[in-house]
């Protein structure tokens, strides 16, 4: 049997590009390219089932919705549903004022004149005339040489000009041409190719040509197509009547990189799909690519604030699914399972709402600056609850922000250790993910065990000292309600009780993030009651408590009941022993 390393020397290395003074690793993206979607094209071409006319036109209409002017919307010739679903965007009306639709053709004159007429009554179109030019196509699929190669785009050119003056005065149309196979031509060639379809086609003010420059197979890293498009872009003549576009595909895995390097190299426009669907490793993601622009300060120039419909409608469209790690889009891309994670996230959330509140302003409004989060899950339609998932690798960090997010209790550093030993035994026993409102049920069950009997009463002889850790100090308070500390204090000492120290804790969550969780998991009431976490220290250890009252005092008295219950039975997972026998003392 062949080694890996014998079977890799089958293969050969690219040549780099020489250019000695690049400048594209100075430059940054300052703003958007043009954005080409290819998905009714080439990414159609690509599926085991092409759409139907009814998913071609959901997808039509999702590409115009959220904002691409330019749309590649079939090969005409290619088959008799992108020829009818052409006429009918025409016939019906249905391309907006501002969008260019784009048609692809090989450099054959029949197939040229069908394409053209097939065009008659658009408002605006582009042809896109295209052959391919690497010498592994000229050798092996055409038998060409680079002359016999050049001429068939200058003919498919002068085709394109002669068929298209019979749309004169009822369509705008427009001009690309594509050296198919760019990444795997000899620079020099390519530019000869270029050079002479614009000098038949004599691009001018008002009349300018696209020239496309596909990795129609990715073979090279992306630094070498960046050289690539600089030196065409340095070298192409009338630079300013060209508009330079690119078309990566995704074969090494690195067509968003390629391109983003290439953009600062020179290209002008970007040709791509939703989700990076299309042949074999598919096209350039266009949602990455505009997102990455938005995290940078970017306008990408397309909405994807509702992220989660436009996956929806692709995956419908495409018969495919989004991988749920997919940038940006896919479904546990704003999750975090990490204990360390969730505690981080936990952290930036408490600092965004505390700068929030700082300046007076909306937390959505703030500077983002978030561990682990590139984006704001909210400016993509996405929610927070999805942030935190808790399985057997989480830690106090995720417990603690479903606690607070979706439940409003912000619980002290040494409540969160405990309580997280509670969900990992949990977790550990079931070996399957903890839901939001799971893990409130199993808070519930372990630290609010008490019930409306009067508090037991410790013996004398049994010391027992109190830590009280009151979170909502901003409730809303009346006449009838008891928010004393100090008469919480000395009733709790008349049964036996030390308060030794007493602790505030910030009420951290997002108004607008506990509105959301309201809306869909109610909240009980819980802006008008007092959450009370109590460590009881016994003899025998330490054991918390949890009471949730109208005011202070029902609310301290319930978290104590709660306390001496759990040391009464030993405590669920703190490994002390019960404590001795109890009185019982009044509550009222």
């Amino acid at each position: 049997m062949n080694t890996m390393r014998q079977r890799a020397e089958r293969y050969q290395k690219f040549t780099p590009v020489v250019l000695a003074d690049r400048r594209w690793p100075d430059n940054v993206i300052a703003k958007a390219p043009r954005w080409l979607s290819t998905d009714l094209r080439d990414g159609n071409q690509s599926l085991v089932s092409p759409m139907t006319p009814e998913r071609k036109l959901a997808m039509f209409e999702l590409l115009v919705d959220i904002g691409y002017k330019e749309i590649e919307v079939g090969f005409p010739v290619a088959s008799q549903d992108d020829h009818d679903f052409l006429r009918m965007l025409i016939e019906q009306d249905r391309i907006p004022d501002d969008v260019r639709i784009t048609v692809m053709v090989q450099a054959r004159d029949e197939l040229i004149r069908r394409t053209v007429e097939s065009l008659r009554g658009a408002p605006r179109a582009v042809v896109h005339l295209y052959n391919a030019t690497s010498p592994l196509f000229r050798r092996v699929v055409f038998g060409m040489t680079r002359e016999e190669c050049k001429d068939l785009a200058v003919q498919g050119t002068r085709l394109v000009m002669k068929y298209g003056e019979r749309l004169l005065g009822e369509c705008d149309l427009g001009f690309q041409y594509s050296p198919e196979l760019f990444g795997d031509t000899e620079l020099d060639f390519a530019l000869e190719v270029c050079e002479a379809v614009m000098d038949v086609y004599q691009p001018e003010t008002g009349r300018d040509i696209i020239l496309n420059f596909p990795t129609t197979v990715e073979r090279t890293t992306p630094n070498v197509f960046a050289d690539q498009i600089e030196w065409m872009h340095r070298n192409l003549s009338r630079r300013e009547h060209v508009c330079l576009s690119i078309h990566p595909h995704n074969d090494r895995g690195t067509g968003v990189a390629s391109t983003e390097l290439a953009v600062m190299a020179g290209a002008e426009r970007v040709e791509g799909c939703l989700f990076g669907n299309g042949e074999r490793a598919g096209n350039v993601c266009l949602v990455t690519l505009g997102l990455n622009l938005f995290a940078q300060g970017v306008d990408p120039g397309v909405d994807f604030s509702d992220i989660n419909r436009i996956r929806r409608v692709v995956e419908e469209c495409n018969g495919l699914p989004v991988h749920p790690r997919h940038p940006y889009g896919g479904d546990l891309v704003y999750t975090s399972f990490s204990g360390s994670h969730q505690d981080a996230i936990k952290k930036g959330f408490d600092d965004l709402a505390r700068r929030a509140a700082a300046t007076g302003r909306e937390a959505g409004g703030m500077p983002w600056d978030m561990p682990y989060l590139l984006i704001d899950p909210a400016d993509v339609g996405r929610t927070y609850e999805t942030l935190v998932r808790i399985n057997s690798q989480s830690g106090k960090g995720g417990v603690a922000y479903v606690l607070s997010t979706w439940h409003g209790l912000n619980l002290p550093r040494a409540l969160q250790a405990d309580f997280a030993g509670v969900v990992q035994a949990h977790v550990d026993g079931t070996r399957e993910e903890v839901t939001p409102q799971r893990v409130k049920e199993l808070f519930d069950s372990e630290y609010m065990v008490g019930d409306d009997r009067p508090i037991p009463i410790p013996p004398q002889d049994v010391p027992v000292t109190v830590t009280l850790h009151i979170d909502g100090g901003g409730f809303a308070v009346d006449g009838s309600r008891t928010t004393d500390v100090h008469t919480v204090r000395e009733q709790l000492a008349q049964w036996g009780f030390t308060v030794v120290a007493v602790h505030r804790t910030p009420a951290q969550e997002n108004r607008e993030n506990r509105e959301d969780h309201e809306s869909r998991e109610g909240r009980e009431g819980r802006e008008d009651r007092v959450a009370v976490y109590v460590d009881c220290s016994f003899t025998a250890g330490a054991h918390w408590g949890v009471g949730l009252g109208r005011d202070l005092k029902e609310a301290a008295q319930a978290a104590v009941r709660s306390a001496v219950l759990r040391a009464r039975r030993g405590g669920a997972e703190t490994g002390s022993g019960p404590i001795p026998a109890l009185a019982t003392a009044s509550g009222s």
